[in-house]
C-alpha cells in the first residue's frame, strides 16, 4: 500500500479468486446455518439508484476498465485499489487522511466523509448528503467545534467518543471564532467557559457531518493482520499513522458502483461481532428522522464477495444521490426453497422477488427478531461493478 504505483495501475491487478465466508466465530443461527458474525456484519453492498455511476452500476466490467473509471468522491482519499494488493481476501483498500481531534482533554483521530450542507461539502470535498440534515434534533447527533482562528494546530473539539453514552458518528457543526485572547482548548467545557467569558463566539450552523472515529482515548479500530475475509478481524489493514496523518481501510464492492468500508454498528452484539465501534446513537433515532438509507444483504443464493459469502449486497441508492445516506438500515434476505437464485443488482428486482415469495426478508438479521439495526458505511470511491458469478 505504498504510493509508488498509480491508482489505476494498482486497481488493474488481476482479480483474485473469491473466498467463502467462514462463519466459524460466534453463535450459529438456526436459519440457513449462517454464523452470527456474518449476519451481524453484513454492512451492505448496494443497490440500483437513479444516480449515473461509472460503468452503469448494475453491469459487470473488467478490472482494467473499472480502474480507468474509478474515482474518489472524498477529497481526503490519498490512494486506493479496487482489488487485493497482495492478500488473499477479495477486497481492495483505501488510504485516507487521518485528522486529529480532542475530547475531554485527550487526543483522538477521525476520518471525514459526508456533510449535510452543500457549500460545506463542496468546500471540504466531502459527499453531500442532504438527508443528514434531519439529525439536528436532541440526541440525534453529537457536537463538534471547528475553529476559524486561534492557536496554531488547534484541533476540532468533540462532545463524545466511542464508549460514551449515546455515541454517534453524526456531529452537529459549531463554528468557533476567538474574539479575545486565543488559547488552546481540548474539551467542550473549555470551549463553553471561553464562550461565557466573551472570548469566543460560537455559531451553531445546523450542518451535520459524518466524522468516523478511528482511534480515541480508550481504544481504536482493530487491524486485521490475516487479510483473508472482508469482515475478518477488523476493517483496518495497518495501524493508523497518527504522525503522518493517514489510515488504510479494506474497500469492498457493492451495487450500484459503490466501494465502502465499515465503521460503526448501532447494536452492541453487531459491533462486537464485526470488530467495529458501538454507536447506540444510530439506533432508532436516525431511522425515524429519515436520515438513513437501506442495505439488503444476502444469506444464500449466488456465491460471491458479499459479507456472507454470497453476491454483493444491494443498496437503495448510490453515494452522491440526494436520497443516499452512509447510515444504512440493515435487512437480510434468504432465497426460499424451490426458488432459483439469480444475481440481483438493484432494490426493485429484490423487492419483486420478495413480493413474489421467492425471497424471505429479515429486518436486521434473523436473530434480531424483526429489529432493524443501522451501520455506518462511508463510500469514498465510486467504480463500476466487477463482480461476476462463477
Amino acid at each position: 500500500m505504498t504510493d509508488q504505483h498509480s491508482t489505476a495501475a494498482r486497481a488493474a491487478i488481476d482479480r483474485r479468486g473469491f473466498i467463502r465466508w467462514a462463519g466459524s466465530r460466534g453463535v450459529t443461527l438456526g436459519v440457513a446455518g449462517i454464523g452470527l458474525p456474518a449476519l451481524l456484519a453484513a454492512c451492505g453492498n448496494d443497490n440500483g439508484g437513479p444516480v449515473a455511476t461509472p460503468g452503469g452500476g448494475g453491469t459487470s466490467t473488467s478490472a482494467a476498465q473499472a480502474a480507468e473509471e474509478a474515482r474518489a468522491v472524498v477529497g481526503d482519499v490519498i490512494d486506493f485499489s479496487l482489488t487485493p494488493d497482495g492478500w488473499e481476501g477479495a477486497f481492495g483498500f483505501v488510504t485516507m487522511k487521518l485528522h486529529k481531534g480532542a475530547f475531554d482533554g485527550k487526543d483522538l483521530y477521525f476520518v471525514r466523509t459526508d456533510a449535510s450542507d452543500r457549500a460545506f461539502a463542496t468546500a471540504e470535498k466531502l459527499v453531500f448528503v442532504p438527508k443528514l440534515a434531519t439529525l439536528t434534533g436532541a440526541g440525534l447527533s453529537g457536537t463538534v467545534y471547528l475553529f476559524d482562528n486561534g492557536a496554531t494546530g488547534q484541533a476540532p473539539v468533540f462532545s463524545n467518543e466511542p464508549g460514551g453514552d449515546g455515541y454517534t458518528p453524526a456531529w452537529s457543526v459549531h463554528r468557533a471564532r476567538w474574539t479575545g485572547e486565543p488559547k488552546a482548548v481540548k474539551s467542550v467545557r473549555e470551549v463553553q467557559d471561553a464562550e461565557r467569558a466573551g472570548a469566543l463566539s460560537v455559531d451553531k450552523t445546523g450542518t451535520i457531518v459524518n466524522y468516523s472515529m478511528i482511534k480515541w482515548s480508550t481504544g481504536s479500530l482493530p487491524v486485521d493482520t490475516e487479510k483473508k475475509a472482508y469482515l475478518g478481524k477488523g476493517q483496518l489493514l495497518e495501524e493508523p499513522d497518527t504522525t503522518g496523518g493517514r489510515v488504510t481501510f479494506k474497500l469492498s464492492e457493492c451495487y450500484p458502483g459503490n466501494r465502502y468500508f465499515v465503521v460503526d454498528h448501532s447494536m452492541a452484539p453487531m459491533a462486537e461481532g464485526t470488530f467495529t465501534s458501538f454507536a447506540p446513537g444510530l439506533q432508532v433515532g436516525p431511522t425515524k428522522a429519515g436520515a438513513t438509507g437501506r442495505t439488503n444483504v444476502f444469506m444464500n443464493g449466488v456465491k460471491g464477495t458479499g459479507p456472507m459469502g454470497f453476491q454483493p449486497s444491494v443498496f437503495d441508492f448510490s453515494a452522491g444521490d440526494p436520497a443516499w445516506s452512509p447510515y444504512w438500515d440493515h435487512y437480510a434476505y434468504k432465497w426460499t426453497d424451490g426458488a432459483t437464485p439469480k444475481l440481483l443488482t438493484n432494490q426493485a428486482e429484490l423487492f419483486r422477488g420478495r413480493d413474489a415469495g421467492d425471497i424471505e426478508e429479515f429486518p436486521g438479521v434473523p436473530d434480531t427478531k424483526g429489529t432493524v439495526f443501522t451501520v455506518n458505511c462511508p463510500v469514498p470511491v465510486l467504480a463500476p461493478n466487477t463482480f461476476a458469478p462463477a
